[in-house]
């Protein structure tokens, strides 16, 4: 229709001078003015969301109740459980002490009972505080060490010491510092005594040096380790006489050992070869014996030179009683008959088969340095005095045995 606007007209975008802008055509619905509408609130929000569920939730088919999650929770505390049990069995005991309360390192007070501990020469503190621990007298070495760290002016003189058991460190310390508490080792080895008494002498001090008699015993047993000549039967006058003191842990050989090591040095300070030790130690051993008073050694020892020299038998009852077992010079008819006794110089010639005591250095100079004199015979004439007869003929002998014989009636029960 000629009224009509073309297309050019309608989709122009530069519209002529004068021209109107062509209106869009719509349908009359569309030019309905739209209302405002104000927002809902929350608690509106919330009912419509809610609301919605529902409808959803009603148009789904029933779901199934499920249990697996049960199972899994159920497996996983007995696992746990299982975990907790071999954790307590394993660290249970180190977890409990490192929350259980910490036990003391020290006693307290003077301690109990008694106990000797031995300090070796060359020890230390901490060796020392390990004796004291292992003897039973400080709860822990740790204790006496701690307390030594702080008096570094203490040292330890070597010994045997008399202390108590649980002792407090402090106390402890202060008794091995107290001389009081030192333990005597000192032992005297009168001359002359014999192996026997010797070992009786040691062993009388073995709660200072821990060796007892059996233990002595079984040592002196054993005299071929000790470095005697080979034709010594036992250790017999292979023990020096003097006064000793044992250092501390020394065994029954060792204490043994000290006394013939003594003997040797004085028999080589003396110019005796080792080859002649056993004789002249036989000798001095029978001068100590019978010699009575060490002024008249020189003399005894001068009559068993001139015995043997002559080829006369010594005629000893020292020797007799001796080998027989006795203990003291006095003898029987039938003891000093009795050859198969090798001490017994009445039934044998020359010298007994070792030493009958152990002789110091009087006996052994005299035998070494007999005095120059004929004599063979001499005898006891005053058992109180121990003045003793010489004489070189037999008949002089006898003289002087009636002067000893009446002696011995005038003081009945005496004892030699």
């Amino acid at each position: 229709m000629p009224d009509e606007p073309s297309w050019d007209e309608l989709f122009t975008s530069q519209p002529g001078a004068g021209a109107e802008r062509p209106r869009r055509v719509v349908r009359d619905e569309a030019l309905v003015p739209r209302q405002r509408v104000a927002p809902p609130t929350r608690r509106q929000a919330r009912e419509r969301a809610a609301g919605a569920r529902r409808g959803r939730d009603a148009d789904r088919p029933p779901r199934r109740r499920r249990w697996g999650w049960l199972v899994a929770l159920v497996a996983a505390v007995a696992v746990i459980g299982v975990g907790v049990a071999a954790t307590a069995t394993l660290f249970g005991g180190p977890i409990s002490a490192m929350f259980a309360e910490e036990e003391p390192t020290d006693y307290e007070g003077a301690g109990e009972g008694e106990v000797v501990v031995t300090i070796s020469d060359g020890q230390v503190g901490e060796d020392v505080a390990r004796t004291l621990e292992e003897s039973g007298v400080t709860r822990t070495a740790e204790a006496f060490y701690q307390l030594l760290l702080q008096r570094p002016e203490v040292s330890f003189q070597p010994g045997s010491y008399a202390l108590r058991e649980r002792m407090s460190a402090q106390a402890a310390l202060d008794a091995l510092l107290d001389p009081a508490s030192k333990v005597q080792t000192r032992v005297v080895i009168p001359e002359g005594t014999t192996l026997p008494g010797v070992l009786e002498r040691l062993a009388a001090v073995s709660g200072a040096t821990g060796v007892d008699r059996a233990q002595l015993d079984a040592a002196a047993a054993d005299y071929g380790s000790f470095g005697l000549p080979p034709e010594a039967p036992s250790l017999e006058g292979y023990l020096f006489p003097a006064t000793y003191s044992f250092d501390p842990g020394l065994d029954a050989h060792a204490m043994l050992q000290t006394l013939v090591t003594e003997m040797f040095t004085r028999l080589d300070a003396r110019g005796v070869a080792p080859e002649d030790r056993h004789r002249v130690l036989t000798l001095a051993a029978l001068t100590q014996k019978e010699g009575g008073s060490s002024s008249d050694f020189f003399k005894v020892a001068r009559v068993w030179e001139n015995r043997l020299a002559a080829g006369q038998r010594l005629e000893s009852d020292a020797t007799v009683s001796y080998g027989s077992g006795g203990t003291t010079i006095s003898t029987t008819d039938e003891e000093r008959a009795d050859a198969g006794n090798p001490y017994n110089t009445y039934a044998n010639d020359g010298l007994p088969v070792g030493p009958i005591s152990n002789p110091g250095e009087a006996a052994i100079d005299a035998t070494l340095n007999p005095e120059q004199g004929a004599w063979r015979y001499f005898v006891l004439i005053d058992g109180e005095t121990g003045e003793t007869a010489f004489a070189t003929t037999y008949d002089e002998h006898l003289a002087n045995v009636r002067v000893w014989q009446q002696w011995l009636r005038e003081h009945p029960g005496f004892d030699e």
